[in-house]
């Protein structure tokens, strides 16, 4: 006798997908430089400094695609 499927009776699920991932998802709290932080947690200020050092490497990507951008076009224009 071959196993049947089983069927999924749970509203929350649709042909095996959750229905939460098609809602969009949340923004972070924006970081403003300079706020009061002496009511966050030991937590919070370390997902704060997290999310910063993210940024900071998002910066120094950037840049690094400036300077390449700029280093191609100074020797473009040399020749």
């Amino acid at each position: 006798m071959e196993a049947r499927p089983r069927l999924n009776l749970n509203p929350r699920k649709a042909k095996g997908m959750d229905l939460d991932d098609l809602q969009p998802r949340k923004k972070l709290p924006e970081i403003v430089l300079g706020e009061d932080i002496g009511a966050l947690s030991a937590y919070e200020l370390e997902q704060r400094i997290a999310r910063l050092q993210e940024e900071i490497a998002r910066c120094r990507t950037a840049i690094s695609s400036r300077h390449e951008t700029k280093s191609a076009a100074e020797s473009f224009f040399k020749k």
